[in-house]
């Protein structure tokens, strides 16, 4: 299938909504790290923001972007 509308993809805003859902998978893979929150951030390359506690109550924050590259013909 080719992709037309890159503002965002298709592709891109469903990875989004996956990584989003697997909240608990990805606490759980953390050694030192807790998974508190994802917040998304839509529009031409969605983002998301997930928030983190470690084990001493320290907060972080983890940003990814989700970037579709154009197909290649």
């Amino acid at each position: 299938m080719k992709t037309l509308d890159y503002n965002p993809s298709l592709l891109e805003v469903e990875f989004v909504k996956i990584l989003v859902r697997l909240k608990d998978e990805l606490s759980s893979g953390l050694s030192t790290n807790n998974v508190q929150e994802i917040t998304t951030k839509q529009g031409d390359n969605p983002s998301l923001i997930i928030k983190t506690m470690d084990e001493d109550g320290d907060h972080h924050e983890i940003v990814i972007k989700v970037i579709q590259k154009p197909d290649r013909f």
